[in-house]
Formats: C-alpha cells, structure tokens, sequence
C-alpha cells in the first residue's frame, strides 16, 4: 500500500510539472502575442472584412510584380493567398501581416506570432506589411526542390498548381484543385502574362542561378547554422516529417525514401538522413 501511495503521489507530481512546463510554454506564447498585438493594434482595430474580390484588386499589383521577377503566375500567388489567409481575414494575416501561413524556420530573426497548427504554438513569420510576406513567399520557393517549376512558362498556372503538389508544399491530395477552382471561379488567370523566348531563358538563368546560390546556405524555413557537411538530423519534440522537410528543402516523399520509412511514424532522437 506504501509502494502504491508513493507512486500516485510521484505520478502526481510528474503530471503537475508536465502541465505546468506546458502552462509556460503557453503562457510565453500569449504574452508575446499579445505584444505583437499591441505594436499593430491600430491596423487590426482599423481592419474590415475583406471580400476575395477587393483581396484580390489590393494584391493582384504585388501579384504581378513578383510574377514579372520570378515567373512565378499571379494566379497562383493571388490563389494560394486567398487560399491561406481567408481573403486577408485570418487572424494571422489580420496580426502579423503573414498571409501564406509561413512558418518561422529557426533561422528567422524576425518576429514570431504562435498559433496551434501542425503543433501546439507553432511558431509563425511576422511582418511589417502585407507586401513583405508576398516578397517572402517568392523567396520561400527559390529552393531546390522546387526549382524546376521556374522552367514553366510564367502563365502556366495549372502546371505550377500541379507542380507545389508533387514538390512537397502541400500535403493535401486535393491543393491543385483548390488552387484551380479559385483560379476559375475569379479568373485570376487574366493577370497572368505570356513571355517570349529569350525573356523566359533569361529569366530562368537568373532564378535558377540563385537557387543554386541558396544551395549549401541556411534556406528561408532551414534550421541556423546547418553546415553542407551535416546530412542527418536529431528528431525533437514537435517534429513532423512535413516541416522536416520544409526545413532541409526536400519532399516528404524523398525524405522516407532516403531513410526506408515505410510510414510516416518517427520519435524523438530518432536520426534521420536529411541529404544524400
């Protein structure tokens, strides 16, 4: 009987500091918060209810511009934007102006805004305007893994929908048909524009030279400090091999191949290898 009484009463105290570690880790997350929203709370008590029509005559500018850069379609930026931040009125796209759900990565010195997603409080990019988070996500696709979709032509649309799918940008079977669906129903394809041949060589040798450039550096949503020479990584806490792979710029697919997992089941220290 004292054998059992001491063990409740252990248990007991294991569950309290397990709630109470969780209780900070909350608790951190509110307080900074809810100093993200402060500094920006006269944008968020001026903010009104966006419809995708005014959503998408306010960014199709920004759309296009990034296009015109990277030959990535302003259908699909405009889609993928109405897509994640519910036509601008997500409370993340509301408070920390990030409007492709894009995650801090643990090289991101910038601000952070947590939210339950994946994880309980994951952390979440915040910027000082809409704009930058439109900037940022160009720059989140300059990686290897998505570097052939720079090859299509800058109005193939439905190629690039196709393509973030097979990439690893999203694990929904259904995300091209979404992103197509929206296309259609508020003809974002008019933004698109056609280029010529020796634009389009042009470009894809500017973009892909700076793919290549990136490659060996710590990308966008990489874990800091990453050496090229590191090609395994510790499991921790929180992990999924989705943002796995987000960090080190390869497919879910790739990185069960490159490890034999039969599933998608992993544990924490579990050693993972991250690059051939």
């Amino acid at each position: 009987m004292r054998k059992l009484s001491l063990l409740l009463i252990s248990l007991t105290i294991f569950t309290s500091c397990s709630a109470h570690k969780g209780a900070i880790s909350n608790s951190r997350a509110r307080k900074n918060n809810q100093g993200i929203q402060r500094r920006n709370k006269a944008a968020v008590a001026s903010h009104r209810a966006s419809s995708s029509l005014e959503y998408i005559e306010r960014f199709k500018a920004i759309a296009i511009q990034e296009m015109n850069s990277y030959g990535i379609p302003a259908s699909i930026t405009l889609a993928q934007g109405l897509f994640e931040s519910g036509s601008g009125n997500s409370d993340l796209a509301v408070v920390a102006n990030n409007h492709f759900g894009i995650k801090c990565g643990l090289n991101w010195a910038g601000e952070s805004y947590y939210k339950n997603d994946d994880n309980i409080n994951d952390c979440f990019r915040v910027y000082a305007n809409p704009e930058e988070s439109f900037r940022d996500h160009s720059e989140f696709l300059k990686k290897k893994n998505y570097a052939r979709l720079f090859e299509l032509d800058k109005n193939d649309f439905k190629g690039w929908a196709y393509g973030l799918k097979a990439c690893g940008y999203a694990t929904n079977p259904k995300y091209p048909q979404l992103l197509l669906n929206i296309i259609d129903k508020y003809d974002l394809s008019q933004y698109d524009r056609p280029e010529g041949e020796l634009q389009k060589i042009r470009r894809e040798d500017r973009v892909l030279a700076q793919i290549n450039d990136n490659i060996g550096k710590p990308q966008v949503d990489s874990i800091s400090k990453i050496s090229p020479e590191i090609k395994s990584y510790t499991i921790k806490q929180g992990d999924t091999l989705y943002n796995i792979s987000k960090r080190f710029g390869i497919t879910v697919d790739e990185l069960k191949a490159l490890n034999n997992m039969a599933d998608n089941s992993i544990h924490i220290g579990q050693k993972l290898v991250v690059a051939k």
